[in-house]
C-alpha cells in the first residue's frame, strides 16, 4: 500500500514538473490536462481544485511554490476565497493583464473563464518591469517557473515568458482557460424571462463551443487595443509623427553575447554624441534606442522619416501615415538591413552574429509601426441591467490605457489597473452600491496615467488589491456618485448604447475643452483669420508659423490695437515670435511654450507644441470680434438691468403722476428691500459686468434709472481701484469689515440723495456701524460727491471702450518658461515635465512646500499669491490660519449687530433711564456741595455751654 502511494506521489511530482517546464501555450495546456486526468483532479471544481492539487503534489519543489501561493491567498481582502463567492466572470484575452486579473478573481473565490483567440504565445518583445512588478511576480512563484527571472540587475522579461508563467499560475488556482475562442459580442438577456431565464452571455466563435451557454455577471476586456467590448468611447492622443522599429535576433547564450552591455533607454536629448556618430557613420538617424537581452536580443528604436527615406526603407513619401507605412511602401530587405546596422552600432559591434529570430508567420521578427496616436478609454467600467440581470463591464491592459513604450509603463500600469478592477468586483460582490463602486473606480483610473515608480508606495510587501496599500495619500472620493450616473445603463437611457464607441481625437496636454479641437478645424480657422495679411500663407501647423508673422497676424486680427503689423520685418522671425508670445502672455494670460529664438532656430516648429498654443488662442477668440463684442455688451446690459428690474416692486396701487408717496411705509419697505437685494447679489463677477456697463437710457422712471446709473458708476470706480486677481481676494479676506462699511454707506448715500431718507430710517445698529467706519470716510465722501454731481447735472458716465470689458488674467512677471522647472529652476524637457497652474516642473520636484510629500495633478492646492504648491491638508491648515482676521471681523460685525438689536428691543427702557438720568443730573451736580456742607457742620466744635 505504501509503495503504491509512493509511486503515485512520484508520478504526480513528475507530471507536475512536466507542467512547470512546458515552454509553449499548447504544451502547458496539454501537460495540465494529463496531470488532471492521471491524478483524478477535476479542473471545473474551481472552489476545491487548488487544495486538491496541493494535497496530490507534495514534492519539495511543489511545496516551495505552495508556500508562496498560500501567502498570497492569505491576504485578508480575499476572505479565504469567499469574498466573491457566487460571482461568475468572463475575461476576454489571455495577455499578461488579463491573466493577472483572472488570478486575483480566482483568489477571491469567483468562477473565472478566460478566452484567448490564439493558441500560441509568439511575441518575443521584451517588457520593462517596475520594482513592484518584479516583487509581485516573485510572490506568485515566478522563479519556480522561469529560473532566470530578473536575476541580478535584470528588470525585464519577454512577453512570451510572462504569459506562460501567468498561464500556469492561473491554471493552478482554478481558472478555466480556453484557446482558439474568439469573442464576438455580448448577448443581452431575452425579454421573455420565465423562471429567471438566461442572463448575460457572449457570442463566440466557434459557435458550437460549450461556452456559448456560459452565463456571467462580470465581463472584463483585456484584448488589447482592439477593444471588442461595447459602450467604451476612446480618446485619441496625437503627437508628431513617430515611427518605431522592433527587431529580435537569435540569442545563442554564448559568453561573448553575455558580455554585451544592455541599453536600458537612450534618447537623443541625453546622449547627442552617440546619435550624431551613428548618423555620420551609417546614415541612420534615431531619436532613441533600447536593447534588452532575454530569450532573444531585443532592440526597439524610433527612426526619423527622412532617414528611412534616404536608406530606402520607405519607398515614397506620403502625408497619410497609413500609406507611408503600408506594406506596399516598405522595402523589407532595406528594413532588415537598417535594423541590423543600428543594432550593430548600438552594441559597439560586440555581438558575434545578428541572425533574425523567426516569428509565428515564419518571417524574420522585425516590425515597423506608427505610434503617433495612442488611445485611452474615457471610462474604466460601467454597469448594464436588463430584465433584472445586472452585468459589470470593465477594461484592463491596453484596452484601458495604451502605454507609451519608451517609458516602460505597459505592464506596470496594466497590473495596477487589474488590481483596481478586482477591487471593484469585490466591492460589488460585498453589496456596495453601484454608483459608489463606479465613482471609486473612475477616481482610481484618473490616477493611473500619473503613476510612476516614484509616486507609488515603496513598501511592496504590503501591496494588496486594496488601493490604499498602493497609492499614498489616496483621495477615494474625488469622483462623486452623481458624476458617474451615466455609466449605469438600465435600458431607460441611451447615454451609452450597446455599440462600439469610436475614438475621439484629443491632443496631448490640452485641457478638456481644448482637447476637442481637431487640427483640421484649427487650421481652417487660422487660414480664415490670417487671410489677406502680407507674407502670411498658413498651409500647415508647423513651418507656416516659423516667421512669426502668422501669430502676429492672428493677434492683430483679433486685437488690432496691440500690434502694428505693417512695421514687422518678415526676416526677423525671432523678434516677431517673441512679440507675439509676450503680448499673448500679458494680455490674454496664455503661457508661451517656447521662446522666439528657439522658434527661429528650429527647422520646423513642433506640431504638437503649435497645436497646443494656437488652440488656446482659438478658445479665447473662437468667434469673430463683432460677435464677441455684441454678446459681451448684451450680456452685461442684460445682467445689470435684469438684476435691477427683478428686484423692483410692481406698482399695484396707482399713484398720481407716477410718484411714490414718501410717507407710505410700504413703499419705504419696498425701496429698502430692493436696494439691499442688489447689494446681496453683487459678487466679484457682477462687479466686472457692472464695470463694463454704460449708463441706461433715459425714459420712464427717470429717477430710478438715475439711481441705477449712479450705482453702476460707483461700482465701476470700486472695481477700478481694486487690485486684480489674487490680491483682490486677499484684500477682501483681510479687510471684510472695511468693505461691508463701504457697501452700507453706499446704500445709505443713494437713499439720502434720491429719496431724502433721514438717518433715523436705519436701525440703530447700522448707525453704530457707520460711526465705526472712520478708516474709510474719505472714500465714502468722494463717492457721495460724485453721486451728488451726477444727480444735479444729470451727467451719465461715458461708455467704456469695448476692449476694457475683456477681463483678462494677470500673471506674475516671474513665471518661468516652458523649459525651466518652477521648483528647482533647472531645464525641464518635454518628456519629463508636468504642468499645473501655468507652471512647468519635473515630476520629482512636484512636492508640498510644507511637508515635501510628492503631489499628484488634481490632488494639489495652489497659492497663487506666493506661487507655492501644497497638499490638501496643509493648504487647509494654512487657510484656517489666514482666515483668523476674517473671523475676527465677522465677530465684531456680529457683536455690533447684536448690540444694536439689543438697544432697539429695549429702547423704551433706555429712554426711561435717560429721562431719569436727565432729571437726576442737576441733583448730582449739587449733591457733593450739600454733602460737603453737612460734613463741615458735623466737624465744627460744639459750644461749652451746651455741655453743661
Amino acid at each position: 500500500m505504501g509503495e503504491k502511494e509512493d509511486e503515485r506521489s512520484a508520478q504526480a511530482g513528475q507530471l507536475f514538473e512536466n507542467f512547470v517546464q512546458a515552454s509553449t501555450c499548447k504544451g502547458t495546456l496539454q501537460a495540465f490536462s494529463i496531470l488532471c486526468r492521471q491524478m483524478d483532479l477535476d479542473p471545473l471544481d474551481y472552489r476545491n481544485f487548488y487544495s486538491n492539487l496541493k494535497a496530490t503534489v507534495t514534492n519539495w519543489k511543489a511545496k516551495a511554490l505552495w508556500t508562496k501561493l498560500d501567502k498570497r491567498a492569505g491576504h485578508k481582502e480575499y476572505k479565504r476565497a469567499k469574498a466573491c463567492e457566487g460571482t461568475r466572470s468572463l475575461i476576454i484575452g489571455g495577455g499578461p493583464c488579463g491573466l493577472r486579473t483572472a488570478i486575483e478573481l480566482a483568489l477571491l473565490g469567483a468562477k473565472v473563464v478566460v478566452i484567448e483567440k490564439r493558441d500560441t504565445f509568439s511575441r518575443n518583445n521584451v517588457l520593462h518591469l517596475w520594482p513592484y512588478t518584479i516583487h509581485d511576480l516573485r510572490g506568485l512563484g515566478a522563479k519556480k517557473f522561469y529560473g532566470k527571472f530578473c536575476a541580478g540587475a535584470i528588470d525585464h522579461i519577454s512577453i512570451r515568458q510572462l504569459q506562460l508563467m501567468l498561464l500556469k499560475v492561473s491554471l493552478i488556482v482554478g481558472v478555466e482557460v480556453h484557446v482558439n475562442v474568439e469573442f464576438v459580442k455580448l448577448l443581452e438577456p431575452p425579454d421573455n424571462q420565465e423562471n429567471e431565464g438566461p442572463g448575460w452571455r457572449a457570442e463566440i466563435r466557434p459557435s458550437n463551443h460549450p461556452l456559448t451557454d456560459f452565463e456571467f455577471d462580470v465581463v472584463i476586456g483585456a484584448d488589447g487595443r482592439r477593444n471588442t467590448l461595447d459602450g467604451f468611447k476612446r480618446k485619441e492622443f496625437r503627437g508628431k509623427l513617430a515611427i518605431a522599429i522592433t527587431a529580435n535576433f537569435v540569442n545563442r547564450n554564448t559568453t561573448a553575447e553575455a558580455k554585451v552591455e544592455e541599453i536600458s533607454g537612450v534618447a537623443f536629448i541625453f546622449n547627442q554624441k552617440f546619435f550624431l556618430e551613428l548618423k555620420e557613420e551609417t546614415g541612420i538617424d534615431l531619436e532613441n534606442i533600447v536593447y534588452y537581452r532575454d530569450n532573444t536580443h531585443y532592440f526597439v528604436m524610433t527612426a526619423k522619416k527622412q532617414s528611412l527615406l534616404d536608406k530606402g526603407v520607405i519607398i515614397h513619401d506620403y502625408i497619410e501615415t497609413e500609406k507611408l507605412l503600408g506594406q506596399d511602401n516598405v522595402n523589407q530587405e532595406a528594413l532588415l538591413s537598417y535594423a541590423r546596422e543600428a543594432a550593430d552600432f548600438g552594441t559597439n559591434y560586440q555581438l558575434p552574429s545578428l541572425d533574425y529570430a523567426i516569428n509565428h508567420c515564419n518571417q524574420p521578427d522585425v516590425a515597423m509601426f506608427d505610434f503617433t496616436c495612442m488611445y485611452a478609454s474615457e471610462n474604466a467600467a460601467l454597469f448594464r441591467e436588463k430584465c433584472g440581470h445586472q452585468l459589470l463591464v470593465a477594461l484592463v491592459g491596453d484596452s484601458l490605457l495604451e502605454p507609451f513604450w519608451p517609458t516602460g509603463t505597459g505592464c506596470a500600469r496594466g497590473f495596477l489597473a487589474a488590481f483596481d478592477t478586482v477591487w471593484m468586483v469585490r466591492g460589488w460582490a460585498q453589496g456596495k452600491a453601484h454608483l459608489e463602486i463606479l465613482a471609486e473606480r473612475e477616481g482610481l483610473y484618473r490616477l493611473l496615467p500619473q503613476t510612476t515608480t516614484e509616486n507609488i508606495s515603496k513598501n511592496f510587501d504590503q501591496y494588496t488589491i486594496d488601493p490604499v496599500t498602493r497609492y499614498p495619500n489616496l483621495n477615494s472620493s474625488c469622483v462623486k456618485p452623481h458624476q458617474v450616473r451615466h455609466l449605469f445603463i438600465d435600458g431607460q437611457q441611451d447615454s451609452c448604447p450597446l455599440e462600439r464607441g469610436g475614438p475621439t481625437r484629443r491632443s496631448v496636454n490640452l485641457s478638456r475643452r481644448e482637447s476637442d479641437i481637431r487640427p483640421s478645424r484649427l487650421l481652417t480657422w487660422c487660414q480664415k483669420q490670417t487671410q489677406g495679411y502680407r507674407g502670411v500663407d498658413v498651409t500647415n501647423l508647423t513651418s507656416s508659423w516659423k516667421s512669426g508673422l502668422a501669430l502676429c497676424a492672428l493677434i492683430h486680427r483679433l486685437r488690432p490695437d496691440l500690434i502694428d503689423f505693417d512695421s514687422l520685418n518678415e526676416k526677423d522671425s525671432a523678434k516677431n515670435n517673441q512679440l507675439a508670445f509676450d503680448i499673448a502672455e500679458h494680455e490674454f494670460g496664455i503661457q508661451p511654450v517656447t521662446t522666439g529664438n528657439e522658434m527661429a532656430l528650429d527647422q520646423d516648429p513642433d506640431k504638437l507644441m503649435m497645436v497646443l498654443y494656437i488652440s488656446k488662442l482659438y478658445e479665447m477668440f473662437r468667434n469673430s470680434p463683432a460677435s464677441i463684442t455684441g454678446r459681451l455688451l448684451f450680456w452685461s446690459a442684460y445682467s445689470v438691468y435684469n438684476l435691477m428690474n427683478r428686484t423692483q416692486p410692481k406698482k399695484r396701487i396707482p399713484k398720481d403722476n407716477g410718484k411714490l408717496e414718501e410717507n407710505d411705509p410700504m413703499n419705504k419697505r419696498r425701496r429698502k428691500g430692493t436696494i439691499f437685494n442688489v447689494d446681496k447679489g453683487t459678487d466679484h463677477s457682477l462687479c466686472c459686468q457692472l464695470s463694463c456697463q454704460s449708463a441706461p437710457p433715459a425714459g420712464d422712471g427717470g429717477e430710478q434709472n438715475k439711481v441705477r446709473s449712479m450705482a453702476t458708476q460707483l461700482l465701476a470706480k470700486f472695481e477700478e481701484n481694486a487690485s486684480p486677481g489674487s490680491s483682490l481676494r486677499n484684500k477682501v479676506s483681510s479687510s471684510r469689515l472695511e468693505i461691508h462699511v463701504f457697501l452700507f454707506s453706499f446704500i445709505y448715500t443713494i437713499l439720502i440723495l434720491t429719496f431724502s431718507v433721514s438717518l433715523s430710517f436705519f436701525p440703530l445698529n447700522f448707525s453704530i456701524f457707520v460711526l465705526l467706519s472712520t478708516s474709510v470716510s474719505s472714500h465714502i465722501g468722494a463717492r457721495a460727491e460724485t453721486l451728488a454731481i451726477l444727480y444735479e447735472t444729470d451727467h451719465r458716465p461715458n461708455a467704456l471702450p469695448v476692449s476694457t470689458c475683456i477681463v483678462r488674467k494677470e500673471f506674475p512677471q516671474n513665471l518661468g518658461g516652458s523649459d525651466t522647472c518652477h521648483f528647482c529652476s533647472k531645464r525641464v524637457y518635454v518628456m519629463e515635465r508636468l504642468s499645473a497652474e501655468g507652471h512647468f516642473f519635473h515630476r520629482e520636484c512636484f512636492r508640498c512646500d510644507v511637508c515635501s510629500s510628492t503631489l499628484r495633478l488634481g490632488g494639489h492646492a495652489y497659492d497663487s499669491q506666493h506661487g507655492k504648491f501644497y497638499c490638501k491638508p496643509h493648504y487647509s491648515q494654512r487657510r484656517s490660519m489666514c482666515g483668523k482676521p476674517c473671523q475676527l471681523a465677522r465677530w465684531v460685525h456680529g457683536a455690533v449687530g447684536q448690540a444694536g438689536l439689543h438697544l432697539i428691543d429695549h429702547s423704551e427702557d433706555y429712554g426711561f433711564l435717560y429721562e431719569l438720568l436727565s432729571l437726576g443730573m442737576p441733583l448730582l451736580s449739587i449733591l457733593h456741595e450739600l454733602l460737603g456742607q453737612m460734613y463741615m457742620e458735623a466737624e465744627q466744635p460744639q459750644p461749652h455751654g451746651l455741655l453743661h
